[in-house]
C-alpha cells in the first residue's frame, strides 16, 4: 500500500458539484503534433466534463484509489507549518499537485519527504518542484504534458483581444448602466496589421501563432530550438535569435516559455524599456518570468498599455497583490489551463502515469521530468536545473 497525498483546489463557493451549463464536452483523442491523448487502462471514475480539478472531484481517482488499497489523502490545505500537506509529506509516496493551486515542493520539503518517489503535476508546468533537489533524491518527477496545451492558447488570443480592443472597461460601462462609447473606443484599437510575437513557440507557443494568422497580424518568435522551415513559411514567421530581439519588435509580446534559473525575472525593467510604447504583455506561462513590480510601473506610467495573464506568484495570489489593482490588466486566476474540457484530459493522464508507476511499466517520454536522477523525456528539452 502507498500513500498517496493529493494537493487540489477548494470546492465551489456553492457547493459541489456544481450545475452543468453542458451536458457533454467534444472528444480529443490525438493533439497536433501526433501525440494521443491520455489511455488509462481503468474506467475514469468520472465522467469527462465534471469539475475533478477541485478537492471533492478529487481527479476522480478515489475508484482506483480503493480498488488498489492505496491510502488517499486529498486536501487543498497546503500552506504553512501546521497544513494538511506538511502533516502528511514524511508519509507520502506520491504528491500529486496543480499548477493552479501549487504545492511548492522546495528542497526543504524534499528533505523531509523520506518515502517520496514520484512528483505528480496534473497539469502542465512542474516549476513548483525544485527539480534539482528531486534528481538527488531520486525522485521521478512527471507531468501530462499536451492536456491543457490548447486551453491556454485560447486563453492567450483571449487576453490579446480583451487588451487590445479595450474589452474588459467597456463591459463594465455596460454592466454599471452607462454608453460611454468615446471613453470605449479611446484605447481600442485592431489587432489586424500589428506585429505579434511569442518568446517560445513549444506546444502551447505554436498553438497560439496558428490560431492568431488568421487575423492578419505579422507573427514573430523566438525559443532555443528553431521551428523547421515548413513551419516559418506556413506561418510567415519572422524569427529571432533572442527575447530582446523581439521584444523591441512587435505590438504584442506573449510569454510562452518555462520558468527555469535563466528564464526568471527575463522581462525586468530593462527589457519592458525595450518594448515599442502602448505595447501589450500576456503572460500565462509564469509569473517569475517577468519582474513584478517593473510591470506595475510599465503599465501605470503607460509605457506598456496592458498587461494581461493568470499568473501569479505565490499562488494563490494574496489580495494585496499590485496586479489585481493595476490600471489596465487582463489578470484572472490561474485558470487557462483547469477548463472542464482540460481536466477530463490532466485527470485522464495523472490515472495513466499512476497506473504506470504503480504497475511498474515505463511512464510516457512525453510526461517525463526527472527520472534516474536527470532532467529526462520532456523535462531534458524544457527544463534546466541549477
Amino acid at each position: 500500500m502507498a500513500t498517496v497525498l493529493c494537493v487540489l483546489y477548494p470546492d465551489p463557493i456553492d457547493g459541489y458539484p456544481p450545475r452543468y451549463v453542458r451536458d457533454a464536452i467534444p472528444v480529443i483523442t490525438h493533439y497536433a503534433d501526433g501525440q494521443t491523448a491520455p489511455t488509462p487502462k481503468e474506467p475514469l471514475g468520472f465522467k469527462p466534463g465534471e469539475l475533478v480539478g477541485c478537492v471533492s472531484g478529487a481527479l476522480g481517482l478515489h475508484q482506483y484509489m480503493e480498488a488498489s488499497g492505496h491510502r488517499f489523502i486529498v486536501t487543498s490545505d497546503k500552506d504553512g507549518p501546521d497544513s494538511e500537506f506538511e502533516k502528511w509529506l514524511p508519509e507520502a509516496d506520491v504528491v500529486i499537485s496543480q499548477p493552479f493551486w501549487p504545492a511548492y515542493l522546495s528542497a526543504e520539503r524534499i528533505a523531509k519527504a523520506k518515502k517520496l518517489k514520484l512528483a505528480l503535476t496534473a497539469g502542465i508546468g512542474s516549476d513548483h518542484v525544485d527539480l534539482a533537489a528531486a534528481a538527488r533524491a531520486n525522485i521521478v518527477v512527471a507531468e501530462v504534458t499536451g492536456s491543457n496545451s490548447i486551453g491556454v492558447a485560447e486563453h492567450v488570443v483571449m487576453s490579446t483581444l480583451a487588451l487590445v480592443r479595450n474589452f474588459l472597461p467597456s463591459h463594465r460601462f455596460a454592466e454599471q448602466g452607462g454608453w460611454n462609447i468615446a471613453d470605449c473606443v479611446s484605447r481600442s484599437y485592431d489587432i489586424e496589421g500589428m506585429h505579434f510575437g511569442t518568446v517560445g513557440a513549444g506546444r502551447i507557443g505554436l498553438a497560439v501563432l496558428r490560431r492568431l494568422k488568421p487575423f492578419g497580424l505579422t507573427l514573430h518568435y523566438t525559443q532555443r530550438h528553431r521551428l523547421g522551415a515548413d513551419v516559418e513559411r506556413e506561418l510567415d514567421l519572422i524569427y529571432h535569435p533572442d527575447a530582446a530581439s523581439l521584444a523591441s519588435a512587435v505590438d504584442i509580446v506573449n510569454l510562452q516559455i518555462p520558468l527555469y534559473p535563466s528564464t526568471e525575472n527575463l522581462f525586468d525593467a530593462a527589457m519592458l524599456a525595450r518594448m515599442r510604447r502602448g505595447a501589450y504583455l500576456i503572460n500565462t506561462a509564469r509569473a517569475q518570468l517577468v519582474d513584478r513590480d517593473a510591470v506595475v510601473d510599465a503599465v501605470t506610467s503607460g509605457h506598456l498599455a496592458g498587461y494581461a495573464g493568470d499568473v501569479w506568484f505565490p499562488e494563490p495570489a494574496p489580495a494585496n497583490h499590485p496586479w489585481r489593482t493595476m490600471p489596465f490588466n487582463g489578470m484572472t486566476p490561474h485558470v487557462s489551463g483547469t477548463s472542464l474540457s482540460g481536466q477530463a484530459r490532466y485527470a485522464a493522464g495523472t490515472l495513466e502515469i499512476l497506473q504506470c508507476f504503480f504497475d511498474g511499466k515505463p511512464i510516457r517520454p512525453e510526461y517525463l521530468i526527472v527520472d534516474n536522477g536527470t532532467l529526462a523525456g520532456t523535462g531534458a528539452k524544457s527544463y534546466e536545473m541549477k
